[in-house]
């Protein structure tokens, strides 16, 4: 079908990709179309598809491997395993920054038309709606009744893994470096706990940890309850060795039950509970979550992080 692109969002990887190389461009081709985070309108879709023109939809990112590996063929792409898959805005696909766009159906998610331009969250809430995904389903192994989350980085995907412990009713702790500017607030008014200080200094014992940064010592099982699951979504590209010792290991996670698993690729199913995430979250709150919204043409600008920075959006019909 066809889609006229109203948003894209940039994230840590659209930098890496304008600044230090990250990602692939399509074989053959020399550039790579940024805006694996969208937001479009339908123009045009064939019969039978279930969307209708004027419907609001939501790229999703991955495309299964050709080949295709066990994992592709048994419809589980976001867990391929020869490596060949692609990323619409990242790996040999191109992005969804474009006036228009081409998908086929079942790679867009249709979003609740009275979200409006807060659809482009979508993409970034399906990364923690994965994350919570399978930290229930590692929970659910045995006796599990999470009560405490504990959240490092109040960054986007930090700030939405939060609205999503609040709506499962759990007690929630958000670490960030930010000692002022709207992260803070934006916590509080989750009605959650923000702390500036580092993780081994929190006054917590959470169930659940959702990490949103690189190395941190929550990934030793600090400040969590015996059992608990920890996972990782953030990735650091600082050349450091974690200080963590075999035996330390042993102690915090194998006697305890502990789990530390690793999830930011996302199947099409994990949009579904995104989209509903966002529709029962509050709106006003959403919309502060978006600090600057530029046009197309001030696109390298948004590329550069600027103090107060939420997230960012690029207005793909604003004229200039």
């Amino acid at each position: 079908m066809l889609v006229q692109t109203r948003l894209i969002s940039i994230c840590g990887s659209d930098a890496e990709i304008a600044h230090d190389g990250f990602g692939h461009q399509p074989p053959g081709e020399e550039r790579l179309v940024l805006g694996h985070e969208s937001l479009g309108e339908v123009l045009e879709v064939l019969d039978g598809s279930g969307l209708v023109p004027g419907d609001l939809v939501v790229g999703v990112v991955r495309r299964p491997d050709p080949e295709p590996c066990p994992a592709c063929a048994a419809d589980a792409w976001d867990m391929c395993l020869n490596g060949r898959f692609t990323e619409r805005g990242l790996v040999e696909h191109h992005g969804y920054g474009s006036e228009r766009f081409r998908i086929d159906p079942g790679f867009a998610v249709r979003i609740d038309r009275a979200l409006g331009d807060l659809g482009v969250l979508l993409e970034p809430t399906s990364v923690v709606a994965t994350a919570w995904e399978q930290a229930e389903r590692i929970g659910a192994r045995a006796w599990f009744r999470p009560k405490v989350a504990l959240v490092t980085g109040a960054g986007p995907i930090g700030l939405l893994a939060a609205s999503l412990a609040r709506q499962r009713g759990l007690e929630t702790y958000v670490v960030d470096l930010a000692t002022d500017g709207p992260k803070p607030r934006l916590v509080a008014e989750l009605r959650a706990h923000y702390h500036s200080e580092p993780v081994s200094e929190v006054p917590v014992e959470a169930d659940i940890v959702i990490e949103c940064t690189g190395p941190s010592s929550s990934a030793r099982g600090e400040r969590t309850t015996p059992g608990a699951v920890i996972a990782r979504t953030g990735l650091s590209h600082q050349e450091r060795v974690a200080e963590l010792s075999p035996e330390a290991m042993n102690k915090a996670l194998v006697l305890r039950n502990k789990v530390v698993f690793g999830s930011v690729t996302r199947h099409r199913r994990h949009y579904d509970p995104a989209a509903e995430a966002l529709a029962a979250a509050d709106r006003d709150w959403l919309a502060q979550l978006i600090t600057r919204r530029v046009s197309a043409q001030e696109l390298p600008c948004a590329l550069e992080k600027q103090p107060g920075d939420v997230k960012v959006v690029v207005d793909m019909i604003q004229a200039a």
